[in-house]
């Protein structure tokens, strides 16, 4: 009969032999120094490389292979003459610490019927992160095996390609953020990874590859001319210091690329310098469609005027303001944003930027995201009731940032995974979780409200 394995991110279910429960307790740990119990034999620490690729510690008269992937944990063991021993009746368990956070996580290692024990366990959300692994073992030798492993996740090709794109931001060549125009795509030069926007950037690439070889486009900086004129009065302000041009005198002319950016004064170069890519974003916006000339947004008719009495009802049902999330009232008579046909009241008159700014942002922070406040139930699951997430899930995911049962960042051991409380979903780091949350839904829909989370309604 097969049997299913469960991993649990918190417990180690060890009740199938008292024996090793008792060994496994028979040690005691401190920072800084180790007492080993009678019985119990230590790894040296000499570590070398393993016929699977992992590192290799001896440990009496046996070699310990440790795996460290992306699926998980493996441990290989091997006399001293490098022959496979058997497994089969051995087990263990992994006490895992990822770096930066205190916390500890255990997990079963259990014979995978290909020589190894096992523990599998979803690492792929820490790819690049060191852990701190304790292993135990029992059943191989008379003796438990214990000892300590420093290691690093891997990452995939696609996760250390995603991160030499995030860590370059911006096309060399055309000076739009990178994942604008699609898929970037990557040049050899001189041996080393470069990104561009596009294919039509890569022949620029290759016919200088000098030029571009610092991943960067060009920053050069000049006094604007009559001829700017146009594109000045285009952008209009200054996306720095959102300051009218020309009202601190002759605009500044930064050329990132081959596009122009146009500043108050030089006290901003050093902000375009730094972020080229987030404010030619901020000019020249995010879409493939841009072509060199200033973002023209429409967006519905903004007005501005006092609220009246007529308005009391509705400042009631907001209450505060959407901004500064101040009591309405609070800075003397309300202000009222007409974004269209919906009103949006403001503690002063220090919030009207924002909204004209980002007026979707503020309609659904007052009126709600509509269908948007639901998310699918799921079809892939991992386990009986716990399902990967999808695109749908990301906003809400990004709201409630933590698993409320352990209070970890959502991607701490390769979650989020989402779960269904009552109707509702509630985003979880790994599937150890789960259990609390269909014990006691309400608990935990509760603690995320407290922490001003709304959890969205499962459709």
């Amino acid at each position: 009969m097969k049997r299913t394995l469960i991993i649990t991110a918190f417990s180690l279910a060890m009740s199938t032999s008292g024996v090793f429960g008792q060994t496994i307790q028979s040690q005691h740990n401190h920072t800084g120094h180790n007492h080993a119990m009678p019985g119990m034999t230590q790894a040296r620490e000499a570590t070398q490389a393993g016929p699977h690729g992992g590192s290799l510690k001896q440990t009496g008269n046996l070699q310990i292979e440790t795996i460290v992937s992306q699926g998980g944990l493996q441990m290989f063991v091997y006399d001293r003459a490098g022959q496979p021993v058997s497994v089969d009746q051995g087990r263990g368990a992994v006490s895992v610490r990822v770096e930066g956070n205190a916390k500890r996580y255990r997990y079963d290692l259990l014979p995978d019927g290909k020589g190894a024990l096992t523990a599998p366990v979803n690492l792929s959300q820490i790819a690049g992160r060191q852990i701190d692994v304790d292993v135990q073992l029992v059943g191989i030798v008379a003796s438990t095996i214990s000892f300590n492993e420093v290691a690093t996740v891997p990452a995939s090709e696609q996760q250390l390609a995603a991160a030499a794109i995030a860590r370059q931001k911006i096309c060399p060549v055309s000076g739009k953020p990178l994942g604008s125009m699609g898929d970037p795509v990557a040049v050899d030069v001189n041996g080393q990874k470069l990104y561009v926007c596009c294919a039509g950037c890569v022949n620029a690439v290759k016919s200088d590859p000098a030029k571009y070889a610092a991943g960067r486009p060009q920053i050069t900086v000049t006094t604007a001319t009559q001829a700017d004129a146009a594109a000045i009065a285009a952008q209009k302000v200054c996306p720095v210091m959102d300051e009218p041009l020309g009202g601190m005198g002759t605009p500044i002319k930064v050329m990132v690329g081959d596009k122009p950016i146009y500043l108050c004064c030089k006290g901003c170069i050093k902000k375009i310098q730094a972020e080229p890519a987030k404010y030619l974003a901020m000019v020249y916006g995010n879409g493939p469609q841009n072509s060199g000339q200033p973002a023209v947004t429409t967006a519905a008719k903004i007005t501005v005027s006092t609220s009246t009495q007529a308005d009391a009802a509705a400042i009631a049902a907001q209450k505060v303001c959407p901004v500064m999330d101040e009591p309405l009232g609070g800075m003397g008579t309300p202000i009222k944003v007409m974004v269209g046909d919906k009103p949006i009241y403001l503690c002063c008159k220090g919030c009207i930027k924002k909204i004209q700014a980002e007026p979707a942002k503020y309609l659904a922070m007052v009126y709600g995201n509509g269908d948007q406040a639901s998310v699918p139930a799921g079809t892939e699951q991992v386990r009986d009731g716990i399902f990967k997430v999808v695109s749908a899930d990301v906003p809400f995911i990004a709201a409630q940032k933590k698993c409320p049962v352990m209070d970890e960042p959502l991607d701490a051991m390769g979650g989020p995974y989402k779960v269904n409380a009552a109707g509702k979903a509630i985003y979880i780091c790994c599937p150890g979780c789960a259990k609390k949350i269909a014990a006691e839904p309400q608990k935990w829909l509760a603690v995320l409200k407290s922490q001003g989370v709304d959890a969205p309604t499962i459709r």
